[in-house]
């Protein structure tokens, strides 16, 4: 027996909503769930984005007091075809490195950037497993969350 819920909105605290929206809009491609002609008083404190093809859940933006923790308890994952790129697209996008990051000294396949806000994510490179294995599950345990 499955859940009898889903993921509808992943939750993010920000200092700047409008700022986090831009940023979060161009770099996942998503929309405002609330079109602004059909919400004539958007909230200033939080947005619901959704993405724009429909698959996914929405990532909500909150405004809030405090500053992200170096060390998330949760993060995204974002599975990339061609990582490097999409570190770079993220980094115009105003994304920084995280370059306090502790990476292994091994290989690894995932590069850990913040938002503006700070708040930090994987970038992982899910070239091999989105190409070979449909159906998997790419970058499974590979981040560091």
């Amino acid at each position: 027996m499955g859940a009898a819920f889903r993921i509808g909105s992943i939750v993010v605290n920000v200092s700047d909503v409008p700022g986090a929206m831009a940023f979060w809009s161009a770099a996942l491609d998503y929309e405002p769930r609330d079109e602004p002609e059909h919400d004539p008083d958007p909230e200033p404190d939080w947005v619901v984005l959704r993405p724009r093809d429909g698959n996914g859940p929405n990532l909500s933006l909150n405004r809030g007091e405090t500053q992200p923790s170096p060390i998330p308890h949760l993060h995204l994952d974002l599975y990339a075809h061609n990582q490097a790129a999409e570190v770079e697209r993220l980094v115009g996008l105003g994304a920084r490195r995280a370059e306090d990051w502790r990476y292994p000294d091994e290989d690894r396949d995932y590069e850990v950037l913040e938002d503006p806000d700070g708040n930090r994510f994987c970038v992982i490179d899910a070239s091999a497993e989105l190409s070979t294995e449909p159906g998997a599950e790419p970058g499974a345990g590979a981040s560091p969350g």
